[in-house]
């Protein structure tokens, strides 16, 4: 009966997925079926984390997330988890020997938002790192299925991805970050609501620089995950898109989506370069 609760957890992750990312949801989707459970494994995983800190605001959070932290840890120390999130994790980590250095730098970050933080450039990498590189670090582990040496080679190329993801989503965000959340992200800026076009500006030129670099990444992916991770990459590109066209008060009003539509589009395109190899 072991198996029935194992598919119970899989299928739990899977419905995290699904329901909190629309978007990343179809990028797991076009992975190979032999991976997919592995992703939506970590990211439901993360997600839960990440939901503590930033919507449990009737709760105590600093507990549960270090109740949630010594139960990642029992869990993969047992090799199971009443917890069906952490036991698919379990199962993952196992699978792939994905390094705990890993896993206690993303914690590390969750711990950063429970508590209003100055953010230096310093702090800043040191958030980036925890809450986003590492999580493609996980992901990369999957995608070259433990291959240790070619983990290796991909390994700055998914850091820097998982970098401009969260550059977006800090902009994508910014509304609730700072008007719910309390939160500043970007280094150095003393008043969001001024932030100069010039700023903006340099934000995006950066993120820019990442794409264009992890793109040579992706290209070197396994077949098995290739699409899958450049529709992604193809979203976010369109969602930074959207944001350059806004200034920081539209920003600042309203959460920058990309539309369903658009979405569709996109994928049929990404769809028909992979067809021919294009990607």
């Amino acid at each position: 009966m072991k198996k029935i609760f194992d598919e119970v957890s899989v299928k739990s992750s899977r419905e995290v997925t699904r329901l909190y990312s629309t978007s990343f949801y179809a990028g797991v989707q076009r992975l190979d079926k032999s991976i997919r459970d592995d992703v939506h494994a970590i990211y439901g995983f993360v997600r839960f984390a990440d939901e503590i800190v930033d919507t449990f605001h009737d709760f105590d959070k600093a507990q549960l997330l270090s109740e949630f932290t010594k139960d990642t840890y029992a869990a993969i120390e047992r090799k199971i988890s009443l917890n069906p999130i952490l036991n698919s994790f379990q199962h993952t980590v196992h699978k792939y020997q994905i390094d705990h250095d890993l896993i206690d730098q993303f914690l590390h970050s969750m711990e950063m938002d429970l508590a209003p933080v100055d953010y230096n450039p310093e702090k800043y990498k040191e958030y980036i790192l925890g809450s986003a590189e590492v999580v493609g670090l996980m992901c990369l582990k999957v995608f070259v299925y433990g291959n240790e040496a070619e983990y290796q080679k991909l390994k700055p190329y998914a850091m820097t991805l998982g970098s401009a993801f969260q550059k977006i989503n800090f902009l994508r965000d910014l509304k609730d970050d700072v008007q719910n959340l309390g939160r500043v992200y970007f280094p150095n800026i003393e008043d969001i609501n001024n932030l100069s076009l010039e700023e903006k500006l340099e934000i995006e030129n950066e993120i820019e620089k990442e794409f264009r670099y992890a793109y040579e990444g992706i290209q070197m992916l396994p077949k098995s995950s290739r699409f899958g991770v450049y529709l992604s990459y193809v979203y976010y590109s369109r969602l930074l898109k959207e944001i350059k066209n806004k200034t920081i008060q539209e920003l600042m009003n309203n959460r920058i989506s990309v539309s369903s539509n658009t979405k569709w589009y996109l994928f049929f395109k990404c769809y028909l370069r992979n067809s021919i190899n294009l990607i």
